[in-house]
Formats: structure tokens, sequence, C-alpha cells
């Protein structure tokens, strides 16, 4: 048996990695980034053949360097929501939408309105991000675009198609993000014709299966573009690229929650039976495993907060950031000041893509440092105010589990666990999510009989962070502050939202759709 290749698509790049599972450990790894494009406030896109090509340098260096080993299986984690419009051969129509992008804010609002069961399983409506309302979105904004779609689909299912030539999507994205029935397991053509994205339901890939569940090999095209000449590994199934770290985590079990700090955060965790959790996404019947209900929580805005800060307003390199974050780590605590994360929306508690972000309580005394840490603790509380939420509706979390460049920036760790109040085991694989797609491809070519077996055969534990009991009163002190600061400021927020997604377009997001988003097909 060979060894099983990962493949993940983040917000900003592509990871990659080589599973060797009788050792569980990852015996090699590359990267490559690709371009976001932020043509009017609000939006963000990006290229498909953007992906497709740093995929492809980023595995031969990789198969390269590793002596070109023998690959058994592959599996494919990406962002959920990143949404494509292209021809039945793959050729987009216009550059992808990305998760982030709440352009559909709107339109995500009207699901929220819609009369129909399966609205529940996605506690009662669309966020803005989600696939549903980006076409809607298409269908009244670009209905060129919309009518000439043969294909309305996820960055994964986009890319699944140039590996194997199958049309085929995830249960779990279709559950979470799709408004698919889990529990009846079937479309609903006539709600999303009623929303207002006629014949979406045709659109869709026709083919849609679990997480683990083998799809195809993929072809000698699609090989040779990954270095792997002269195999065709077995493709199986993925999913969200968040989601799938749960298998990395191996925290399948209720009381168990993942918490993922990235660009984004995402926290997730499982219930034995379904009940309602308003303010999360979800219960979502079966899209992980079968027989749990998946539900998720979690903040648009966090790593990209502190980024923005240090990288497009302090203007720092690599070098620069890490000397800030420690003289942010060297203040007691940030004085006066009080940051809100709702850069780009709030997905939990608030549900709301018209927050936006603010500093409070700025004086001439506040230098780098100082606003560098409030943005820290600012997402910090927010971690914590999903754990309160889900405390408050009396759901047990008693493990929790993180991984992603939070791992990286010590102060934004410390943050969050002294925030939440929680030990929280930092993750021996920095990329649980790679762990997750390499367990997938496991369970697809049969090498375990299901997920959780693969989840507990692969996960590699890690080291466990105890909060510190003073620091958390304070902590605990800013999140009411937090919280009030959100009630009072929402009406504000959301004027200023308002006007901005109200702005005209600069000229340079009217570049051709053509030449940002065109692969050519075969």
């Amino acid at each position: 048996m060979g060894l099983l290749l990962g493949l993940d698509f983040g917000t900003g790049g592509v990871r990659v990695g080589l599973i060797d599972p009788a050792r569980r450990q990852t015996i090699a790894t590359a990267e490559e980034t690709y371009r976001t494009d932020f043509p009017h406030p609000g939006w963000a896109e990006q290229s498909p053949s953007d992906w497709w090509d740093a995929l492809g340098r980023a595995c031969r260096r990789m198969m390269t360097a590793a002596g070109r080993p023998t690959v058994s299986g592959v599996a494919v984690a990406t962002t959920a929501s990143t949404v494509v419009a292209c021809r039945r051969d793959g050729t987009p129509l216009r550059p992808a939408l990305l998760w982030m992008d709440c352009r559909a804010a709107a339109e995500a609002s009207r699901t929220a309105l819609a009369d129909h069961p399966v609205m529940a399983q996605s506690g009662g409506g669309d966020a803005a991000e989600w696939l549903v309302p980006k076409a809607m979105w298409l269908a009244a904004h670009e209905p060129d675009i919309y009518d000439a779609a043969d294909i309305v689909c996820e960055c994964l299912d986009w890319l699944n198609h140039r590996l194997c030539g199958e049309w085929v999507a995830s249960r779990m994205n279709a559950t979470c993000k799709w408004n698919f029935d889990g529990d009846e397991g079937r479309l609903h053509p006539a709600l999303y014709d009623a929303l207002g994205a006629p014949g979406l339901a045709d659109r869709l890939p026709p083919r849609i299966v679990p997480v683990g569940a083998p799809i195809d090999r993929i072809t000698d095209h699609a090989a040779r573009h990954l270095g792997l000449e002269g195999q065709r590994p077995v493709l199986s199934q993925g999913g969200i690229d968040a989601h799938i770290g749960m298998l990395g985590a191996d925290t399948l079990a209720p009381g168990r929650m993942l918490m993922i700090g990235g660009t984004s955060v995402v926290h997730l965790f499982h219930l034995a039976a379904p009940r309602p959790m308003p303010g999360f996404w979800g219960p979502y019947p079966h899209a992980l495993t079968d027989g749990m209900w998946l539900v998720e929580g979690g903040q648009v805005s966090a790593g990209s907060v502190l980024n923005w800060l240090s990288e497009r307003i302090f203007r720092l390199d690599g070098a620069g950031t890490r000397a800030l974050i420690a003289e942010a780590s060297a203040l007691p605590e940030t004085p006066g000041l009080l940051t809100l994360d709702y850069f780009m929306g709030n997905r939990t508690p608030y549900r709301d893509p018209h927050l936006r972000g603010a500093v409070l309580g700025l004086s001439l005394g506040h230098d780098r440092a100082a606003l560098y840490r409030s943005a820290v603790d600012g997402v910090a509380l927010a971690s914590a105010n999903v754990v309160r939420q889900a405390a408050g509706l009396g759901v047990p979390i008693d493990h929790v589990v993180t991984a992603g460049g939070i791992g990286r920036n010590p102060l934004w760790l410390r943050a969050t666990v002294d925030a939440v109040g929680l030990p929280v085991t930092l993750a021996a694989d920095e990329n649980l999510t790679l762990v997750g797609t390499a367990a997938a491809a496991a369970t697809g070519i049969g090498m375990f009989r299901a997920l959780p077996e693969a989840a507990a055969a692969l996960a590699r534990g890690g080291t466990v962070i105890d909060p510190d009991p003073k620091v958390h009163a304070r902590y605990a002190a800013g999140l009411d502050a937090y919280r009030d600061a959100t009630e009072r400021l929402t009406p504000l927020l959301h004027d200023l939202a308002e006007k901005g997604m109200k702005a005209v377009p600069p000229p340079s997001a009217a570049r051709s759709r053509q030449e940002a988003a065109h692969v050519p097909a075969g």
C-alpha cells in the first residue's frame, strides 16, 4: 500500500502533503500561494486557473523532493462556499466568488423567510457566504453569467472535476451550504426556484457522495500535472477544509470541539441528537459521519484582521510582525481599547453579515503594540463568545483542540486559551486538514472500514495549554464589554456597511472576466 496525498486549498494558497498511514506521519509537504482580488467593499474573488496552476507547482515540487513515491489515494479539502459558475467542461465564466465575499447579504436575509422544513437544518436561514445566496445574487445581478452556466459548484467540485473528469459533490458541502436535505438525502429544486435561483438544482453536480467515498481514479492528464506520471491513484471525496480537520483532530465524539484558527476561526462539534442551536449553523444531519449532527460556529475575520493590521496598515514584513507580537505580548493588558472583529460580518452568534469592525477608546497615547494587542484580544473574545453561546444552550464542551495559523502566533494562542477559559490542546499537526484528507483517502481505498476508525488511527494528539484563572476573569469582563458594544453599535455598523456596499466599484474591477478566470478545457 502506498502513501496518501492530501490537498488543502485555503484562502491564500494550496498546501499538499504526503502522509504515511503506517507510521502516522506526514513525510513531505509543499505550498503555493494564489491571489485574492477585492474589487468592491465586501467582495472577494479568485481565479480558478490560479488554484490549478498552484496545485501543479506545489505537488510536482513535493513529489520530486520525496523521490516520486507510490501514491494510493488522494482527497481534497477546500474553503467552503467559494463558488464557480462554469461550462460543463469546467471553463469558468467569471472569477470565483470567494467564501468571505458577502455581496449576497440581501439574498441571504431572504432565505430566513423561506417556509420550508429543510431550512431548520441550517438554523433557519443561509449565510451570505454560502452557495445558494451567491447563486441568487448571480441570477439577479449577472443573469447572462447565470443563464450561460452549465454548472454552479464549489471550489472542491471544480477541482475534483479537474482531477478525475466527474462532476460530483460532497455530502458535507451540500448539507452544510446548499440546503441539501441530509435526512431525506435529496435537494429541493422548488425551494431554489422560490428563492430566486431558478434551475439551480440542475446546475449543481448531479452526484452527491459522503466524505471518504471513492469517486474515481485521477486522469492521466491530472497525474502528469501533479507529478504522478505512471500512477492513477483513487480520488476519494473530501469536503470543507476546517470540517475535514475534525478527522485529523479525532474530535468526532460529542463534547469535543475543534477550533481552527486561521484567516477565519471555525468552531465545530457534533451532537448525538438534533436540537435547536440558535446562533450556530446546523445541526446538519450526517454531514461528516452517519448518525451525528454537525454544528458549526465561527468568526469570518480573525487572522485576516491581524494580517491586515501588521501587513497592510503597519507595512511590516515577517520579521517586523514577529517583533510586533513580542512587543504586544509584553503589555500586561490593552489599556482602554476594545476591538470588534467584524471586518467581514459575523457568523456566530449574531449571524449578521452587515456588522463591521471597530476600534474603540483610541487616544494619542496608543501605539502600534497597543493596537495589535487590542486586535488579538478582540479576536480571542470573539472565540470566547462562541463558546459562551454553546454553554448557554446546554452543550457540554470538555475537550477543545486547536490548530492552524494560531499556533504560530503565541500571543493569539495564549489570549484565546485565557479568554475561552478551558484547557486547549494545540495539535501536534499544524495542518489537521491534511491529516483529515488522508483519513478520507484511506477510507476510500478500504484501508479503514469507516471515518471514525481512520481518524483514531491517524490523529497524533498534541500539547495541552491550561488557562490562567486570573487572566480569564479579566477576559470575562472584557467579553461583557464586547457584547455590550456590539449591541449598542449594531445600528451604526449596519448603516456604514450599507453605505460601503453602495459605493461605485473602482474601474479596476471591470477587468476581463475571461482573463481572470479562464482555464483551457481538457
